[in-house]
């Protein structure tokens, strides 16, 4: 389980959403969870404004309902100890990537050439 700690330049790939939501999701904290049931890693983000879960075999392209309410075409793979989750919808692309570095989880996401990184926390 992991827990945000510090975030950078979330404000600049938030602007698809209303103002209100960008708002409150720029103070809330979610916590991560990333287990594996069976064949599948399951990752689930637990805040108190929302809370989503992704189920994904990795390499296997799926439907994917944002929590910003996209709809997109997703594909989560391995790079080595990174994981890299590509959302695409309406010509557009988001990358997360997710490594753990100095005992906290990194997340960069790019959107276009906007760049921005949470870490997290060790619960």
């Amino acid at each position: 389980m992991w827990l945000t700690g510090l975030l950078n330049n979330t404000l600049c790939i938030c602007t698809r959403v209303g103002f209100a939501t960008r708002q409150v999701g720029n103070v809330t904290k979610p916590t991560v969870i990333i287990s594996q049931e069976c064949d599948k890693v399951v990752i689930r983000t637990q805040s108190t404004f929302k809370n989503t879960e992704i189920s994904f075999k990795l390499g296997e392209e799926f439907d994917e309902a944002t929590a910003d309410d996209r709809n997109c075409k997703s594909i989560v793979t391995l790079d080595g100890d990174k994981l890299v989750h590509v959302q695409k919808w309406d010509d557009k692309e988001t990358k997360f990537v997710r490594e753990i570095k100095d005992e906290k989880m990194v997340m960069t996401l790019t959107f276009g050439d906007i760049v921005s990184v949470r870490q997290y926390e060790k619960a």
